[in-house]
């Protein structure tokens, strides 16, 4: 049995970085870049106002100032400021030469003689500087970045119309389990419903995958055999759940060496999601989690999801929210990093929640997220920090 951070360590240092695909920039968000972009122009590309208003030199505003033109965002101006002049502009249009400054048209008066008047005190120059947020040639955005809503207009920007993207890994998931029936069938007697598969399906397509379910696999070794061979065929990753404790019935291990793989490790110090295995086979991976779903969901969470972001060429890491625990917490057994759900009260402390163990998969619909206790750690003391990890 291995401790969770090698066992992490194992994980990531056998992740295969994908080769690259060209996408379309629109379609690109949830995958990550296998190029570094870099800024076709300057942004701005020329001195604009940054308001509505009337531009002018700075050395003017004590004087009554005519009018000599009207410039619309998208019209070059026609004139050039001289002494004693102002030309009223729109918001993101260009500066007209021999002007320094905008002023706001809150802050102006028109004259009965046509002119223009300040009526302000201090006031900024309220002018975007060419270049000034990227010039050409910069790098706005690197390699690995993972393309989120908030980089779309990024490329729109610089124009990248086509972008060069790391392959998404093909996975398969599949269920193990004679009792499990689906989801949409009323559990007989000794049965429950498969949530484990449609649990992992739902994590793989939040990361942006198209995930290939291939159903429940009975307690039985030849038909397991089967099933785990043809959920192979045509993936890169299988995620299994269920089949890997120590029960005379839990023939996934074995099944997976006459498939050909070296299992890396088949037991982690953690609660829950001791029975976790770890194969590979020529380029090909399998995640054995175990079959209580809290199990199955929190060694995805921990394993499984840095893993393919790794294989997608992104080094990933949880979000973390440090906060004070809201009350004592202590555990019994200290011979596993043990997680469970914790809650934000109203005084912006985490809480566990109601939790009865890795079957209880209920105790994760309020949750806010999962904390952990060390090996050897047998007390979380009211007021201390703890780092929550979001899921």
């Amino acid at each position: 049995m291995i401790v969770f951070s090698e066992a992490l360590d194992i994980i990531l240092g056998q992740a295969q970085i994908n080769n690259s695909e060209e996408v379309s920039f629109s379609d690109s968000v949830g995958r990550v870049l296998a190029q570094n972009i870099h800024s076709d122009i300057n942004m701005p590309p020329f001195d604009k106002s940054a308001m509505d208003g009337f531009a002018c030199r700075r050395s003017d505003l004590d004087l009554e100032l005519e009018l000599v033109e009207v410039i619309q965002a998208g019209e070059p101006p026609k004139k050039k400021i001289a002494a004693g002049q102002c030309s009223q502009i729109m918001t993101g249009a260009m500066i007209p030469d021999g002007a320094d400054i905008v002023i706001m048209v809150e802050q102006t008066e028109k004259k009965e003689s046509g002119k223009i008047r300040f009526t302000g005190g201090n006031s900024r120059s309220h002018i975007c500087i060419l270049g000034e947020d990227v010039r050409k040639d910069d790098l706005v955005l690197e390699a690995g970045t993972m393309i989120g809503v908030r980089h779309i207009s990024v490329l729109a920007t610089v124009g990248a119309m086509r972008v060069k993207v790391y392959k998404q890994p093909r996975v398969a998931v599949l269920a193990t389990g004679t009792e499990l029936v689906e989801p949409e069938i009323t559990p007989g007697p000794s049965q429950i419903r498969n949530s484990n598969a449609a649990q992992m399906m739902a994590q793989l397509r939040s990361i942006g995958l198209s995930p290939v379910y291939h159903g429940i696999a009975p307690d039985n070794e030849l038909q397991t055999y089967s099933m785990l061979k043809k959920a192979l065929e045509n993936s890169d990753i299988l995620m299994l759940s269920g089949g890997v404790s120590m029960g005379e019935f839990d023939f996934v291990p074995s099944v997976l060496k006459k498939l050909g793989f070296d299992l890396l490790f088949q037991k982690i110090a953690i609660q829950p999601g001791k029975p976790t295995t770890f194969g590979v086979n020529k380029g090909k991976f399998v995640f054995a989690l175990p079959g209580n779903p809290v199990s199955s969901f929190i060694i995805f969470e921990l394993l499984a999801k840095p893993f393919i972001y790794k294989c997608m060429g992104h080094d990933w890491h949880p979000r973390v929210m440090p906060l004070l625990a809201g009350q004592t917490i202590i555990r019994k057994k200290t011979d596993r990093q043990s997680w469970f759900p914790v809650v934000i009260n109203n005084h912006n402390k985490a809480v566990p929640l109601e939790y009865h163990g890795s079957a209880h998969i209920f105790a994760l619909t309020r949750a806010s997220g999962i904390i952990s206790m060390e090996i050897g750690q047998d007390t979380i003391n009211e007021d201390d920090w703890v780092d929550i990890r979001q899921i």
